[in-house]
């Protein structure tokens, strides 16, 4: 018998139990008449944290209940297992059914150690459950950490990030300082140049002036004289 089954039909007899224990309205139980009754109404008073009846003696007889006759009865001592421990009872039987309620005591130790076995495998997984829950706990703890540590770094990246974009923006100003300047030394070397050019044209045509003639009294001229001379050349072309 499965774990469910032996659930179910647990189940099954405390519904029939109430209904024998407390009859609806306009309807009378005869608690007499299903072998079990007494059985079950000790584990259920011990399941539902009732005083130990060991010892309470009952009448089964179920000639009693339906006849009116009566029977030579047997006094039989039988215990049944429940979660909470063994309960013994003292059953007064007629001789006939002692082997049958035997045989029910027997199948409701059975069914409510099924019943003990699954809540302790109940108990098993919950605590597994809890293990997993508290491994779970700590990973979130450490992430959490991980995270902080980070947003740290990012927070910190984004500092960077902003030094680099105001020294790219002071980068970008010099460049274009040094644009400037370089365009400033490229109209001034274009300036010299012409002004060079000019100047050599002027030696060429000075040059070309200059006879023979002017070279003979050149000749007889100091240094001083000659620059003297060729400077006032100069000036009467302009």
């Amino acid at each position: 018998m499965t774990h469910r089954q032996a659930s179910r039909k647990w189940e099954n007899m405390k519904k029939r139990y109430k209904e024998l224990k407390k009859p609806a309205d306009g309807m009378s139980g005869y608690s007499n008449s299903w072998r079990y009754f007494n059985l079950m109404d000790e584990a259920v008073s011990r399941l539902e944290g009732g005083t130990t009846l060991q010892g309470v003696h009952y009448s089964y007889d179920r000639g009693d209940s339906l006849t009116g006759s009566r029977s030579k009865r047997k006094r039989t001592t039988m215990e049944v297992t429940s979660p909470t421990g063994s309960v013994e009872i003292e059953v007064s039987v007629n001789g006939d059914d002692e082997e049958v309620v035997q045989e029910g005591t027997e199948d409701l130790n059975r069914i409510m150690q099924d019943v003990e076995d699954e809540r302790s495998v109940m108990d098993s997984e919950r605590r597994c459950i809890e293990r997993e829950k508290q491994l779970i706990e700590r990973e979130r703890l450490v992430l959490q950490r991980e995270r902080a540590v980070l947003d740290r770094e990012a927070a910190t990246l984004e500092r960077d990030r902003a030094s680099l974009e105001r020294e790219k923006v002071m980068f970008e100003k010099e460049r274009e300082a040094m644009e400037e300047e370089k365009a400033t030394i490229e109209k001034d070397r274009d300036a010299v140049n012409k002004d060079r050019l000019v100047l050599d044209q002027e030696r060429a045509r000075l040059e070309r002036r200059v006879t023979e003639k002017d070279v003979k009294d050149l000749t007889g001229m100091s240094r001083r004289e000659r620059f003297l001379y060729l400077f006032e050349k100069l000036i009467e072309d302009f």
